[in-house]
Formats: C-alpha cells, sequence, structure tokens
C-alpha cells in the first residue's frame, strides 16, 4: 500500500516537472524569436537582464528625475472641483546593467518596455487617466551608453484641485500635479526636477477659456503613509479668472435692471398700474438672472460667492423701489383723507352724508353717556379701562403724526436721488473688498 502511494506520488511529481519544463522551454524560445528580431547590442544588454529588481538593488536608492510638458489644459470644471489635462511625463534614471559601448544612444520600441525595469509613478488625486495609444501606444525608450533611460509617456489625466470660490468670479485658484512612487519608499527611490522650476513646460503657452496662468513653480516633498515614507514631487500652478466674460454676462444686466427700476421715480403716483408694473417685471427679471448664475456652480456650495453678494445687492436696490412706491402710495392716500377732513371742518365741503351722521351718533351716545346715572362701580371700572385705551390709541395716532409726510411727492424726489447715491456707494465698497482685499 506504502508502495503504490510512492509510486503514484513519483508519478506526479515526474508528471509536472514535465510539463513545467515544456512551458519554461517554451517561454525561452518566444524570448528567442523575440530577440532574434533585436539588433546584438540590445541583445547582449538583455541577456541576464532581470526586470523585476531595481538598479542598484543592493547600492542605495535608484535617482529618478522628472520633466512634464503641459500639451494643454481642457477643462476645470468649479462643479466637479478639478480639471483635465493632456501631459507629456519623462522620466529618467541610470540603470548601470544597461551600460554599453558606444556614443550613440539607442531608441527603442515604446512596446519594448516590458523587457525593461520602469518606476512605479502614479499621479496622485487623479480621477481617471488613460495612456494615448494612437496609433500605437504613445511611449518612448531611449537608453544611452552610460546606463541612463529616457522613459517617456503621453497622459491625459482629470485631477482633483481644492477651489476657494468665496470671492468667484474675481477667485484665484492654486492647483498641483502630485506624482508619487507606489510601492517604493524613499530608501528604493528618490524623485527629484531635473532642472528645477524649468522642468515644467508648456503652461506659459496655454490660452484658456476663463483662465489666465500667472505663477507656477516646482517642490519636492515626502509622502508619509503607515506603510513608510515615499519620495514625492509636486507642480504647483496658480489660475486667475477672467472677469470680463462676468461683467457682461452678469454685472451690467443686473446693474441695469437696477436703474430700470429707479424709472418709476419719475412716473406719477397716480399711474398705479405703470408703477407696479416696473417694479414687478424687474423683480422677477433678477430672480431669473441670480438662478442662472448659480448654473455653473455646485449645488450644494457652502460658500457665499462675490456674485451672490452682488446679486443680492441689486435685488434689494431692486425690491427696494418697488417697496418705496407702496410707501409713497400709501402716504398720499393718507394725506388726502386729511386733508379731505380739515376742508370738511372748515365747511368746504359737504360731508354730512359721509362724517357727520357718524360724529353725530358718537355725540349723541356720549351726551347719553353724561346724562345715565353712574352709581355702580362695574360702570366706573368700564369707563376706566376705556379711558387707558382711548389714552393708548392717542398716543399711537401721535406717533403716526410725528412720522407724517407732509408732501408726499417729496419721497419720490428723495429717491431719485438717495438711491442712486447709495448704489454707487455700495458698489465702490463692494469692488474695493473683493480686488484688494
Amino acid at each position: 500500500m506504502t508502495m503504490s502511494f510512492f509510486k503514484s506520488g513519483g508519478i506526479i511529481f515526474t508528471f509536472v516537472f514535465m510539463i513545467s519544463r515544456i512551458m519554461e522551454n517554451s517561454l525561452l524560445s518566444a524570448e528567442v524569436k523575440e530577440g532574434e528580431i533585436l539588433p546584438p547590442t540590445i541583445q547582449k544588454l538583455m541577456r541576464g537582464y532581470n526586470k523585476y529588481l531595481r538598479p542598484f538593488f543592493d547600492n542605495g536608492p535608484v535617482t529618478v528625475g522628472m520633466s512634464l510638458d503641459i500639451a494643454s489644459i481642457d477643462t476645470i470644471s468649479e462643479i466637479n472641483m478639478d480639471y483635465t489635462a493632456t501631459i507629456f511625463l519623462r522620466q529618467r534614471w541610470t540603470d548601470e546593467r544597461l551600460c554599453f559601448d558606444g556614443n550613440k544612444s539607442l531608441s527603442l520600441d515604446g512596446r519594448l518596455v516590458e523587457l525593461l525595469w520602469v518606476p512605479d509613478t502614479f499621479i496622485v488625486d487623479s480621477k481617471k487617466s488613460f495612456l494615448h495609444d494612437i496609433t500605437v501606444e504613445n511611449r518612448l525608450i531611449r537608453i544611452f551608453p552610460n546606463g541612463t533611460v529616457l522613459y517617456a509617456l503621453r497622459i491625459t489625466t482629470t485631477v482633483a484641485c481644492n477651489m476657494d470660490l468665496t470671492k468667484y468670479p474675481m477667485d484665484k485658484q492654486t492647483c498641483t500635479l502630485q506624482l508619487e512612487s507606489w510601492g517604493y519608499n524613499i530608501n528604493d527611490v528618490m524623485f527629484y526636477w531635473t532642472r528645477g522650476n524649468d522642468s515644467v513646460s508648456g503652461i506659459d503657452s496655454l490660452r484658456l477659456a476663463q483662465y489666465t496662468v500667472e505663477d507656477h513653480y516646482t517642490s519636492v516633498s515626502e509622502a508619509i503613509y503607515e506603510t513608510g515614507r515615499y519620495p514625492k514631487l509636486i507642480f504647483h500652478f496658480e489660475l486667475k479668472r477672467s472677469i470680463l466674460y462676468f461683467i457682461l454676462e452678469t454685472y451690467v444686466p443686473s446693474s441695469l435692471l437696477v436703474v430700470l427700476s429707479w424709472v418709476s421715480f419719475w412716473i406719477s403716483q397716480s399711474s398705479v398700474p405703470a408703477r407696479i408694473c416696473i417694479g414687478v417685471t424687474t423683480v422677477l427679471t433678477m430672480t431669473t438672472l441670480m438662478m442662472g448664475a448659480r448654473t455653473s456652480l455646485p449645488n450644494a456650495n457652502c460658500f457665499i460667492k462675490a456674485i451672490d453678494v452682488y446679486l443680492g445687492i441689486c435685488f434689494s436696490f431692486i425690491f427696494g423701489a418697488l417697496i418705496e412706491y407702496a410707501v409713497a402710495h400709501f402716504c398720499t392716500l393718507q394725506h388726502s383723507g386729511a386733508q379731505n377732513t380739515v376742508m370738511c371742518r372748515h365747511g368746504v365741503l359737504d360731508c354730512d352724508h359721509d362724517m357727520n351722521g357718524t360724529v353725530r351718533t358718537i355725540s349723541s351716545e356720549s351726551h347719553h353717556t353724561k346724562r345715565s346715572p353712574s352709581g355702580s362701580e362695574n360702570k366706573d371700572e368700564v369707563q376706566g379701562c376705556c379711558g387707558k385705551s382711548l389714552s393708548l390709541l392717542k398716543g399711537a395716532a401721535h406717533l403716526i403724526s410725528c412720522c407724517r409726510v407732509e408732501n408726499p411727492h417729496y419721497i419720490d424726489n428723495y429717491s431719485r436721488i438717495s438711491f442712486p447715491l447709495s448704489f454707487v456707494l455700495v458698489n465702490l465698497l463692494y469692488w474695493t473688498y473683493y480686488l484688494y482685499f
């Protein structure tokens, strides 16, 4: 029983060994076929080369130099708070195993990168990225006689960019492009910019729709995680938004709506439909303009933006012009009623049909009250309460008379001056604060 077990085990081991030998031979034959199309220099370099081991494996970290060429920045989204850019990423390092005799570099097909060790560089905060592959994968491999390897890629990536929109659209945003090693820590790989701030090119020649690039610079840092410290390179660039579009699209129309609301100050107060129509129309138009200005911004945004402040100011002035007419019209009616009362008292108008009857009734009731006996205590309490109520009413009437406008037409005259001056003053404060502070 034991002998049969060992025999069956030996057969299985022999079978597995034969399969492994067959696979090894097939792989070797494939490498030979690939090697047959390579120049002799490359065949010599690849002989005994292990792409799974980094250069200087037992002799300190390998240094990798980086440089970027910004081909384009396609979109900058405030809603998603990210930007999409197409870049040429160039990495340069020295691999002592790839040294060869000669004075010329070797430019290889990009598909041969699978035979070499390359850094495991990735883009931090990248939401999505892809390598261009039309007509072939956009890669470049160049080997120099001293073992220096140049590896270039063409990548389109969408990178997150935290934005502060409190001064939108007079804001400046600082975005970054961070390159980091995924698996090799600082003991294995060191990153550096090949030419300092000049390592990034193409950013100054970009033409963006809403932004201009004001400044850019590079820095070297380290990323600290639970698994260790990893090399990191950061490219910073500052974007300033062009405000001309927003002036023509939002600021000028909202200011003109405010000026349009002031037209009602020159219309007669008796023209109720005309003034109400102007007031309501400007309020509704301003509301539509405010809603349209928010469509290109995040819905759940906690920032109170500069454009929201200005639209709120314009809406307040427009709504104030509508309230001004309501106050002026009310004062006109009050003033007309007071004038009719005075004229009735002087006998200029015949007010018997609407005033005297009431006055006579009240006077007769008052005479009747005076003639009635006042012996009971309940009647005295009622009269005391009535006296207090009358005194409160007289006090309220006195306060109202103090705020009474002698001529309601003066309200429009004052508004013609106070509204424009206030609007100009608020604009000066607004633009000074958001442009210089």
